[in-house]
């Protein structure tokens, strides 16, 4: 086998990564406004927590990632998927799991939360990559690719939808299906898993009214403007009224109790009010770079395991911030789901910054 050696690290991707981190704890510090002085009395108290418990440990996680062989993590697939599993089944447990907004998806450990399906979601593209690998030319099986794939897809799908949460739920699937397309996946078995999962999908909406209500507000958000088509309404008003230019920086009127979440899944309207068209689509473009230099590093990944570990990586990052903006805009149900790097929430941000990391090892790693 030939021998691995180091090079430098992409330093496009670092800087587009930096530029979109900068770039959402600006966004984060005046969408926080109104509600931290609501709640705590402080003008930043979310941006502080943010830093304090997110990127702080974040950037360290990042750094081990950055150095640390990702090789390792082929060896460590199992172990790591079945930590995922057992925080998964942690978060039924009694004084232990809590309920926050209607699902139970949270763990308490003490002074901070944690959610695993953070983790999970990135343990189970490290163990589809590392699954993948092996497979080769079996991938085009049914009974040795397709079907095991479908099987452990379905079983970690079940973890989310007793919790519930569909949105994560959503990300996760789009982002395995995706990988197992990149590997080599036969577009016919393709099929099969898109529309079995689309099935899921209408059932889920049919057995939940909540759910079903959502999707009714979606084809028409004005049947119940103070109900159910509250936050998508008071999203487009928000992302209407930002106009090209937006009304300017920490200049929002939606977010001061008018827009729900506006520190959560509802940031992206609070950016385009304040930055207009032009600062949504400099985001949007700054992610579509991202994503695409991202795609370009792992397609040159000295094996295998690499190539497929960064694109799932990548994936899930890219999908959740397109579900994000496409919630907040009306062109999907809206989802709960937050805007990477934008988005409050300590262990979204955490898993993220790892996986910068490992898709910047993956850079300085060639044969």
């Amino acid at each position: 086998m030939p021998k691995i050696r180091l090079r430098q690290y992409d330093q496009v991707f670092l800087l587009l990564s930096a530029a979109i981190i900068i770039f959402g704890f600006f966004i984060l510090a005046s969408a926080s406004l109104g509600i931290s002085s609501e709640r705590y009395g402080e003008s930043y108290y979310f941006l502080l927590h943010q830093l304090v418990y997110g990127f702080l440990p974040g950037a360290a996680l990042f750094y081990f990632a950055l150095w640390m062989p990702y090789k390792y993590l082929r060896n460590f697939a199992l172990p790591i998927l079945l930590a995922g599993i057992f925080l998964m089944f942690l978060v039924f447990v009694p004084g232990i799991g809590f309920y926050h907004g209607g699902a139970k998806r949270w763990l308490d450990l003490g002074p901070i939360s944690f959610q695993p399906s953070e983790f999970m979601k990135f343990a189970y593209i490290v163990y589809l990559a590392a699954w993948l690998e092996t497979r080769g030319k079996e991938i085009n099986s049914f009974k040795f690719g397709f079907l095991p794939f479908f099987i452990m897809s379905a079983f970690i799908a079940s973890f989310l939808i007793f919790q519930p949460d569909i949105g994560t739920l959503g990300v996760l699937m789009i982002s395995v299906f995706a990988l197992f397309f990149y590997s080599g996946g036969p577009v016919k078995q393709l099929i099969v898993f898109a529309g079995v999962g689309l099935a899921a999908f209408v059932g889920l909406v049919l057995i939940e009214p909540y759910r079903l209500e959502r999707v009714s507000t979606f084809w028409d958000s004005s049947s119940d403007p103070s109900g159910s088509g509250y936050q998508i309404n008071q999203a487009l008003i928000a992302v209407g009224s930002g106009g090209l230019w937006g009304r300017g920086f920490g200049l929002s009127r939606q977010k001061f109790s008018y827009l729900p979440e506006p520190i959560g899944d509802s940031i992206f309207a609070i950016l385009s009010e304040e930055l207009g068209f032009i600062g949504a689509m400099i985001l949007l473009l700054l992610f579509l770079l991202f994503f695409t230099r991202g795609i370009k590093i792992t397609g040159g990944a000295p094996d295998v395991f690499g190539r497929l570990l960064g694109a799932g990586l990548l994936f899930l990052i890219i999908f959740q911030a397109l579900t994000n903006i496409s919630a907040i805009i009306g062109l999907i149900p809206l989802t709960g789901i937050p805007l990477p790097f934008v988005s409050y929430g300590g262990s979204a941000f955490i898993m993220t910054m790892i996986e910068l990391g490992i898709v910047l090892n993956i850079s300085k790693t060639k044969y």
